[in-house]
């Protein structure tokens, strides 16, 4: 069973195995989480993205799903990126959120990474509630494959949501 952690801070500077990204579905990079890791890890995750694109991901990445790329400069050695659901009041998207996190560390455990840091996905600009978001990560994570599991929360309010 993982080592569950909770710190407050910015996921680009975690020292662990991979680091996950909030993607958007067409991998080339955004806003928020997306737009920080592409930025910090540099041209050569961009580049990966674009091959993912060209093959088998050419009409983007599906919500919940998962798929690797180099860390660039980041100080990881692996980039996860997954695509959150985005919040809806009238359709449970639960399940899918879920998947991010459960198909992030079956992506992990192929690469043989021992150490995982999520960020607090879809809690963005995808405005799923960070309640709702804690509550499904530490499900989703509660039988992880890796031995550590750090969510990496950006503000004080997240942090404590994950962190309760």
């Amino acid at each position: 069973m993982a080592t569950i952690e909770y710190v407050l801070g910015d996921i680009t500077e975690q020292h662990v195995d991979v680091i996950v990204n909030a993607a958007n579905s067409s991998l080339l990079g955004g806003g928020g989480v997306d737009g920080a890791i592409h930025r910090k890890g540099g041209p050569e995750i961009l580049a990966e993205c674009r091959e993912l694109r060209a093959g088998h991901y050419g009409g983007g990445l599906k919500t919940g799903q998962a798929v690797a790329t180099t860390a660039g400069r980041l100080p990881a050695r692996w980039v996860v990126h997954t695509v959150g659901p985005v919040w809806s009041a009238s359709e449970d998207r639960s399940e899918l959120l879920a998947d991010c996190h459960r198909n992030s560390l079956r992506v992990a455990a192929e690469l043989g990474a021992a150490s995982v840091a999520f960020p607090a996905i879809s809690t963005g600009i995808y405005r799923w509630p960070v309640e709702s978001a804690a509550q499904i990560a530490r499900a989703a994570v509660a039988d992880a494959p890796v031995e550590l599991v750090r969510f990496v929360l950006f503000d004080r309010t997240a942090y404590e949501a994950y962190a309760r």
